[in-house]
């Protein structure tokens, strides 16, 4: 009889952590922090066990193993084994319960002295090899053991100043000193906590890992990813709004409980490292298509600027221009990035398609979601970030309410100016009219059926026809004319269409073949939805970054047979 001990590791409290400043460096630190903490600092972990116990170890890296290759556990010459790190759980093997928690102290140890605020959380479960199912273990610590913990932990109540003490400027502590400043900021030097003095200490080490990702030495001599929210391209004095996109996979718990049911200890193992590794995989190479995208739109002009599509100008700081995108969270399918507001609806498009185009271990599609909320460029961090995790929770209960399958969805919201409740209460608020619903959003990232209208297709042809159509370009006041008459619902839309002459009564055609296109154009509604809102509100924030996307623009209206 071989007895183990399973643990399982997770992090609680990451979204405050990570996004609880407003300034960038401080959320970028904190972010490489967290992603150390289960992955490469757990290996760490084991390797000092087996300094401690002078026994081996197993510390397994997707990146330089392969999943099937021994050492096992099971053949009784290792002390550990790591199954696998990935969407935030570490998972690990242990001959003996005692090794399971002297690993655990070791990494809770270096977490508290080099990532003070991240709380760890641990469950130990001992099973006999033989003649218990590793996958039902797993899942019960995950499902009972492990939530019953995050729910039950007392969070620490940090020991403040026990005299007079000074407050850390981010997150009201204690400081422990003042901040080494950088070279690109124009921040005075401010007083800091040990939880930020970390964050901060960890930049560089996050700007080399990230350059080292996501480009090559050709375009790191050039281009390099922001330190600062207003190096991401803001228009000083003309523009000044940042996009934060959270994109999620759908089902993905789910997914890699069927994956690995049934199997035996072994093959389960092997098969977590495979789904494990293909999802981490596929994240990386879809925000590299997006990088690689935003890459090939920068122009240089004439007077010796660099541009986005000639749209805005994008920052230069010692001799490197910044890019308008940065990556905050990456690495699986659970990935959230900034960029200039512009760009925040299209690239958060390109990284869904890019997504389901990746091999994923079970053979299956990878569909995600993706909320993106656009604010001002010095908008709370944390408030924003949360807005578009809802956002993106609101694009998956669409997924699930139009009974079509699984797809990718994405949805967003613009705020030109402040936010005030949460986005049910912004919705109810600001696009409810006794017409219907103003909002067409969330909508699907294609068509699931030839009915299927509210897709990202058809919303960026109808704010590229409205940006870019003879009819509709430069005339401002014509298309807010159009946004008013769009509240008051389809008799006013119809006659608004015949005072100004539009052409054909109508406004551009969605590409759906079902019919139902052609009365939408004629009436703004269909359904007690408006198909032009949106596009209108969205006509500052959305730039084409495709390169075929000028050339396609047919700005006639041909109803679809």
């Amino acid at each position: 009889m071989r007895n183990f001990t399973v643990t399982v590791l997770d992090t609680t409290g990451i979204q405050p952590y990570i996004f609880g400043s407003n300034r960038l460096r401080e959320n970028i630190g904190a972010s490489y922090l967290v992603s150390q903490a289960t992955d490469n600092w757990a290996r760490n972990a084991l390797n000092t066990l087996k300094e401690n116990i002078n026994k081996e170890v197993y510390a397994f890296n997707a990146q330089h193993n392969q999943p099937e290759v021994k050492p096992y556990i099971e053949d009784g010459e290792l002390a550990a084994e790591l199954v696998y790190a990935g969407g935030g759980n570490t998972v690990l093997l242990f001959s003996q319960k005692q090794y399971a928690i002297q690993f655990t102290q070791i990494l809770s140890k270096r977490i508290l002295e080099e990532a003070p605020g991240i709380n760890l959380v641990a469950v130990h479960q001992e099973f006999d090899w033989d003649n218990q199912s590793l996958y039902d273990v797993v899942q019960d610590l995950m499902k009972n053991d492990l939530d019953a913990k995050k729910r039950s932990r007392i969070p620490s109540a940090p020991l403040l100043g026990l005299s007079v003490t000074a407050n850390c400027r981010s997150t009201q502590l204690v400081a422990v000193r003042m901040s080494k400043k950088f070279e690109d900021e124009d921040d005075e030097p401010y007083l800091i906590s040990r939880e930020i003095q970390q964050k901060r200490q960890a930049v560089n080490s996050a700007n080399h890992k990230l350059t080292n990702k996501f480009l090559s030495s050709e375009t790191s001599d050039t281009y390099e990813f922001p330190r600062r929210i207003d190096y991401l391209g803001r228009s000083e004095g003309d523009f000044s709004y940042v996009a934060v996109v959270h994109a999620d996979g759908n089902g993905m718990g789910k997914r890699f409980q069927k994956f690995g049911e049934g199997k035996s200890n072994r093959d389960y193992i092997t098969a977590m490292r495979q789904l494990s590794h293909s999802v981490n995989q596929a994240g990386i190479n879809a925000l590299q298509k997006v990088v690689d995208i935003l890459i090939r739109s920068i122009k240089l002009e004439a007077n010796g600027t660099r541009t986005v599509k000639g749209k805005f100008t994008i920052k230069e700081y010692n001799e490197k221009y910044n890019l308008p995108f940065r990556p905050l969270v990456y690495g699986g399918d659970d990935v959230t990035f900034v960029c200039d507001g512009r760009l925040g609806l299209e690239l958060a498009a390109i990284y869904l398609e890019e997504l389901e185009k990746q091999p994923i271990a079970d053979g299956r599609i990878l569909n995600a979601c993706a909320g993106i909320c656009v604010v001002k460029t010095h908008y709370p961090f944390a408030r924003a970030y949360q807005l578009s995790e809802d956002l993106c929770k609101g694009a998956k209960k669409f997924v699930k309410n139009e009974d079509q399958g699984d797809f990718s969805a994405l949805d967003w919201h613009l705020a030109a100016s402040g936010l005030s409740g949460s986005i049910g209460e912004i919705r109810d608020r600001e696009y409810q009219v006794p017409a219907g619903n103003l909002a067409m959003r969330p909508i699907g990232l294609r068509k699931q059926q030839d009915s299927d209208w509210r897709t990202w297709e058809g919303f960026t042809k109808v704010v590229k026809h409205l940006n870019e159509d003879e009819e509709w370009k430069g005339r401002r006041n014509k298309v807010i004319a159009l946004r008013e008459v769009l509240r008051q619902g389809m008799n006013a839309t119809q006659k608004f269409l015949k005072n100004y002459r539009i052409k054909d009564e109508q406004l551009p055609l969605f590409p759906e073949s079902s019919g139902q296109s052609l009365s939408l154009a004629q009436q703004g509604w269909l359904n007690g939805i408006c198909g032009y809102f949106d596009a209108i509100e969205a006509m500052e924030f959305y730039i084409s970054l495709k390169e075929e996307s000028d050339a396609n623009l047919s700005t006639e209206n041909q109803a679809t047979e």
